[in-house]
């Protein structure tokens, strides 16, 4: 189905973005070109930032004039992948059942760019007076990667818009704050050896276990100091190790180990912490016995991903406490998971998150969205625009 004959509501549109599968080491240029042609039938103009290779893009669309203080939704087109997971259906083929929406991508996130792409009939008839921007982005869930040009391009190109909804899934709440999220890859280099002369090698293993049970302290120490805003869950920078791997055989001194881990900090913290207190206790306390054994021992600390958190506003624009107003909220809440929302509040654009479905589906077989969910995202993006229209 085409973009020119597709019905235009919110269920019909997910059920063609839940189609293209758009898992992150996939492209997005089909999805992309589907949502086009949609911009084109009703008058929204666009432009592409791709990816180095031409394999990806971000699309950023607007209608309403060219003028700055607008409004952008923000959404990203990649899902996570669907291998090894038990799926009760073809998770790229949405089913309706028991009023929910099942399908990679139904809550993460594709349900909040379906509603705003049924938004476009009633933009293009619309007198707006602000102009609405699409901002759809491709590698969010390998570490907020794709979005980063499109920001770039916008904070030096582009009029600065007045406020960024990024439609992540929050029950339909709106967020102000969030978590900012690193994650490393810690690289030991020891020196091999027979087991029965350990004294010759420098074990790899050991040294790495030695820093997880750092990080372990850094974790409990975090649990300590807490959260003086007291607004997450749970309520302190939390520190995780995901992956380990190394040694040859039982009777070898390893020479190589390598490990994972993750932090996710508040936003008012510092985020090198504990990446910096990590590398000092790798120099200071590791290294100058690994190295005394073997000069060439070392140890690599190498960033993966990172996204910063999202601080919330001492006061809140007109803008946000319309979006308040327009959601039926009266309170804005803190989520411990991150999003790309922190990267636009970087470069000066105030920035909420707001979208249908519950963080606790994403990532998971059998992902869903209420049917209520998308209604209530519909008609929170239709009063918006109603808001925003002159007469």
């Amino acid at each position: 189905m085409t973009g020119s004959d597709i019905s235009m509501t919110a269920p019909a549109l997910l059920r063609q973005l839940i189609a293209f599968d758009t898992t992150s080491h996939l492209s997005n240029l089909a999805l992309v070109d589907f949502v086009t042609g949609l911009m084109d039938r009703y008058g929204m103009r666009y432009e592409l930032i791709p990816n180095e290779d031409g394999t990806k893009a971000n699309l950023y669309g607007t209608i309403g004039g060219d003028g700055p203080d607008g409004i952008v939704l923000s959404g990203h087109t990649d899902v996570v992948p669907v291998e090894d997971q038990d799926w009760s259906s073809d998770p790229f083929d949405m089913v309706e059942k028991d009023g929910k929406y099942f399908g990679r991508g139904t809550s993460d996130m594709k349900g909040f760019i379906a509603c705003a792409l049924a938004q476009l009939p009633k933009l293009s008839a619309a007198k707006l007076s602000r102009p609405v921007h699409f901002a759809f982005s491709y590698d969010e869930e390998i570490g907020c990667l794709g979005v980063r040009p499109m920001i770039e391009h916008l904070a030096g190109h582009l009029p600065k818009p007045g406020l960024v909804i990024v439609g992540e899934p929050t029950d339909m709440a709106v967020v102000d704050a969030h978590k900012g999220i690193r994650s490393f890859r810690v690289e030991v280099t020891g020196l091999e050896y027979h087991s029965s002369q350990t004294d010759k090698g420098v074990n790899a293993i050991m040294a790495a276990a030695r820093m997880i049970a750092f990080l372990g302290e850094i974790a409990e120490e975090m649990k300590a100091r807490g959260d003086a805003s007291g607004r997450f869950q749970p309520p302190y920078t939390t520190l995780s190790v995901g992956r380990i791997g190394g040694g040859t055989a039982t009777n070898i001194v390893p020479r190589h180990c390598w490990f994972t881990f993750e932090h996710r900090t508040l936003p008012d913290q510092d985020v090198d912490e504990i990446s910096t207190r990590l590398r000092r206790f790798a120099d200071e306390t590791l290294l100058p016995d690994m190295r005394a054994v073997y000069p060439q021992a070392d140890i690599r600390i190498e960033t993966l991903a990172q996204a910063p958190g999202l601080k919330p506003s001492d006061d809140a624009s007109p803008l946000e406490t319309a979006v308040m107003m327009l959601a039926g909220r009266n309170d804005r809440e803190a989520v411990s998971y991150a999003t790309e929302a922190g990267l636009f509040q970087e470069v000066g654009i105030p920035t909420l998150v707001c979208g249908p479905g519950s963080i606790l589906q994403a990532h998971k077989p059998d992902e869903w969205v209420e049917t209520k969910q998308l209604e209530a995202c519909d008609d929170f993006l239709s009063r918006l625009v109603d808001h925003i229209s002159a007469g």
